[in-house]
């Protein structure tokens, strides 16, 4: 991919969803969606008229980066729907962003380790560990994205592992003492998807429009009580 290609970048893994448009690593312009999550209602129409205030149409795109998951079912299907449409309609690069992988980044610059957490319902969270050798080295994924109950979890944090993610939200009590990352750097910001993603093409990655799905993990609640609630 050109170094100065013309990049959509979509978040709608959390309760605030985000779209943003980039040429290479610049960010240009980024909107935010409703905070009750009406994606599915906001995100096309925030998508046109970014792209409209830019003077770039759909078909100009040469790659559309998309945070896959973990995080809200809904908001995961409206985004990576709307991002398979528009590769396969204009023909440009599809990338699926690990959310947890964008969130660490995020992380204060002495960190060594976080955790990044997200809630999995019924006592329980998301959870993915990163590490790195030492401040001048970039995050690297310890574990893999897993399921466990948030007080198993939190037996195996170290004590000076710092903590992010939006599953800290309703824990602030139980977490008291703990390293917590600010607020605002909880949730995934555009333009950390923008630089996993072009990190990921550098490499030459691309994903499947066919097969890229929302890493989900476990069933939605629609799903299980459709299996009589197992």
């Amino acid at each position: 991919m050109k170094d100065e290609a013309r990049i959509m970048i979509l978040e709608t893994s959390c309760s605030l969803g985000q779209v943003a448009l980039a040429e290479g690593s610049k960010l240009l312009a980024m909107r935010r969606l409703d905070e009750a999550r009406r994606h599915a209602r906001d995100l096309i129409p925030a998508l046109a008229e970014l792209l409209k205030a830019q003077g770039w149409l759909a078909r100009d795109l040469d790659a559309v980066f998309v945070s896959r998951g973990p995080g809200s079912y809904t908001g995961l299907r409206v985004g990576i729907i709307t991002a398979k449409t528009l590769a396969y309609a204009t023909g440009c690069v599809l990338l699926g962003i690990d959310t947890f992988q964008a969130i660490a980044l995020q992380a204060p610059p002495l960190a060594l380790h976080v955790d990044v957490i997200a809630d999995a319902q019924k006592d329980k969270v998301y959870v993915q560990r990163f590490v790195r050798g030492d401040v001048q080295q970039p995050w690297q994924a310890h574990t893999a994205v897993g399921i466990q109950a948030f007080s198993r979890w939190l037996e195996t944090l170290e004590k000076d592992g710092w903590i992010s993610g939006p599953g800290i939200k309703g824990k602030e009590e139980q977490l008291e003492g703990r390293l917590l990352i600010e607020p605002s750097r909880r949730e995934p910001h555009v333009e950390n998807i923008l630089q996993v993603g072009l990190e990921r093409s550098k490499r030459g990655e691309v994903d499947d429009v066919y097969t890229l799905e929302p890493l989900y993990l476990r069933p939605s609640a629609a799903e299980e009580q459709s299996r009589g609630g197992v």
